[in-house]
């Protein structure tokens, strides 16, 4: 059976567990999709498809990654339309 390893806590993340997260946006992927960074721990979240913030894992990074390409080339694309 496995055991837990203890994770190290710093000093900061005391400071939220008692105090709550200090969230900034750190990236604006669409409209409606941000990530976001707390300014004392570091902790990453992101919104999910039902609005809701979600832990940043490596598969919702790929997601956002995907996710901001598609966005940008259509927004490109529309603009281009509105030009001519």
């Amino acid at each position: 059976m496995k055991t837990a390893t203890p994770k190290t806590t710093s000093p900061l993340r005391f400071y939220c567990d008692i105090f709550g997260h200090n969230y900034e946006m750190t990236r604006k992927v669409t409209s409606h999709v941000k990530e976001y960074t707390c300014k004392c721990c570091k902790r990453q979240l992101t919104t999910n498809g039902n609005g809701k913030l979600t832990e940043l894992t490596p598969k919702f990074q790929e997601i956002n990654a995907i996710l901001e390409t598609m966005y940008t080339r259509r927004m490109m694309r529309l603009r281009t339309k509105m030009i001519a």
